[in-house]
């Protein structure tokens, strides 16, 4: 009889992995037909083997096909990132902004803008000297770095306190608002040509990925895929407590500092290279312990998978919403997970009672 439930539960998790490869599949193969360029499903289809207008192919092969990858991949990032962080802080609502990671992100990029155009010296309030000036690589490569150094130091705080995820949650909180009031006197001092581009950049915005982008992102979001499918059983073994999870010999701190190290990594590149994108990392993995359980072995990859699927569906979305132009698909994300947010937290307290 256990054998048998062991095999239905096997089977029932491929089965969800399946249907969720799918599912990404089909809409991303939906999406390659919506925009606001206004062409029509055969001019798509032309387009997408090569017999289309040199205009419809540039649009095909050089913005929507990029901004899906990124969709797949930064989708799939955010959503593992979450997941992770949820377990190494036993907690639901963590996300991949919990080290303040977006707040650094957003501090660099708007250093980069306001105070270098992108890239230069400031260029004052000319509009054509900003767009001129602007470099995208050096504006990502900044938010990056502060990134990163938001993550080193909440993390080297915390091994004071022997990484207990109260510690971690607040430090967070404590150095994402550092990052949140920099970044506010800032803009306070910015052009008004600087702070529009800046607010703009905050945007989370698949629009702006290429094919480059998205190989870095999918590098860094492949390397951590592979780096949580290994230590799935450790992350198993942390789901029962650190007392447990000592007993049988893990070194829970190094696997809070190597994994959440990992996960604000990953969140730290697609953040940098899009702009915040929130509730990716709170939504999915969240729905998927709920269906599957808390196998890591299965739930790192069907997570990453979900995230796909959601940042896919938001984009698709903001595209077919934007009448003409597309809508900021992090405001998209958080229509949707703002209620799914307040669902959680009025779910949980129901369930006291």
């Amino acid at each position: 009889m256990a054998d048998n439930n062991n095999g239905f539960n096997k089977l029932k998790k491929y089965t969800a992995i399946i249907i969720m490869i799918v599912a990404v599949f089909f809409v991303a193969f939906l999406s390659l037909f919506i925009g606001s360029s206004n062409m029509s499903a055969v001019d798509t289809i032309s387009a997408l083997c090569g017999n289309g207008s040199p205009a419809h192919s540039r649009i095909i092969w050089n913005i929507r096909i990029p901004r899906i990858l990124a969709a797949i991949v930064a989708g799939g990032g955010l959503s593992m990132s979450g997941l992770i962080m949820q377990t190494n802080l036993n907690n639901p609502m963590a996300s991949p902004s919990t080290l303040g990671v977006s707040n650094a992100a957003v501090f660099g990029a708007n250093l980069s803008i306001i105070a270098f155009a992108g890239g230069f010296l400031s260029t004052g309030n000319n509009l054509s000297s900003y767009t001129a000036g602007m470099n995208p690589y050096a504006t990502s490569l900044m938010a990056f770095v502060f990134a990163t150094i938001s993550i080193l130091l909440i993390l080297g705080l915390c091994r004071l306190r022997s990484f207990h995820p109260g510690v971690v949650v607040l430090a967070g909180i404590a150095i994402g608002s550092i990052w949140t009031a920099a970044t506010t006197i800032l803009q306070f001092y910015a052009t008004d040509v600087g702070i529009s581009a800046a607010v703009i950049w905050n945007f989370g915005d698949l629009g702006r990925a290429t094919y480059r982008t998205d190989l870095i992102m999918f590098i860094v979001v492949f390397a951590g895929l592979i780096s949580f499918m290994i230590m799935s059983w450790y992350f198993n073994a942390l789901l029962s407590g650190d007392a447990v999870a000592k007993s049988l010999g893990i070194n829970v701190d190094i696997l809070r500092f190597i994994s959440m190290f990992l996960a604000s990594v990953i969140t730290a590149v697609c953040v940098s290279f899009l702009g915040i994108i929130g509730f990716v990392g709170i939504i999915c993995p969240h729905v998927t312990k709920k269906i599957l359980g808390y196998d890591h072995r299965i739930t790192v990859p069907v997570s990453a998978l979900s995230g796909s699927f959601l940042l896919l569906t938001a984009d698709t979305l903001s595209r077919s919403l934007g009448n003409g132009s597309a809508l900021p698909v992090g405001a998209i994300t958080s229509l949707i997970g703002a209620p799914f947010f307040l669902s959680i937290i009025f779910g949980k307290k129901g369930s006291t009672k």
